[in-house]
């Protein structure tokens, strides 16, 4: 498997979110905040964390933190931004709303490299997750090509690199399940008891 020094995790925290009401990194769930479930899942894999934030609550962390480089354009100008300032050829990234996020689901990634995927992304539930993903750093001359022209959706910008899929099982998808709203949050609490 790919040498963890030769990987970068890169978290998008990309500040308040309509939709909950507050920074999503800081809500938690079983006691532990949701951003720190993105950092636990990474740190044994990763040489380095990036947080992508305007928010300087997150350098309590203690983690390098960039700032997005394009203020409102969404995901894509936050990888983007995590990629110029990565040092490594690979480099995972993971959107800071995923608290069941796990090791095992990111090591899928890494053990999906291959001579020529430059991004390698989770599929659950037919649904493919470009915030559960392995980027090459060279993906970011084509981010910034599409940035300059204005393009902000990361699901078109994704595909216009080589790109594979790993899917996962029915069981795992609660895992990578993103929460947008206070029901998502209690879905994940009742799932999560049984």
């Amino acid at each position: 498997m790919t040498d963890k020094k030769n990987i970068t995790g890169i978290i998008l925290s990309g500040g308040k979110s309509s939709r909950m009401g507050t920074d999503k990194g800081f809500l938690s769930f079983n006691g532990k905040l949701f951003i720190q479930a993105s950092i636990d899942a990474l740190k044994p894999l990763v040489s380095e964390i990036i947080i992508v934030s305007n928010n300087a609550d997150y350098d309590v962390f203690g983690l390098k933190r960039i700032e997005d480089i394009m203020d409102n354009a969404g995901p894509l100008a936050g990888i983007y931004s995590g990629l110029n300032h990565s040092k490594t050829e690979y480099n995972i990234a993971l959107s800071c709303d995923i608290p069941l996020i796990s090791s095992g689901i990111l090591k899928k990634l890494i053990e999906g490299i291959d001579e020529v995927s430059e991004i390698i992304q989770i599929e659950s539930k037919g649904k493919s997750m470009p915030l559960i993903a392995l980027y090459k750093k060279s993906c970011k001359d084509v981010f910034y090509k599409l940035l300059q022209k204005g393009e902000r959706r990361l699901q078109f910008a994704v595909y216009q690199c080589r790109v594979k899929n790993i899917t996962l099982d029915s069981e795992s998808a609660i895992l990578t399940m993103n929460i947008n709203t206070p029901e998502e949050l209690k879905v994940i609490e009742n799932e999560h008891k049984h």
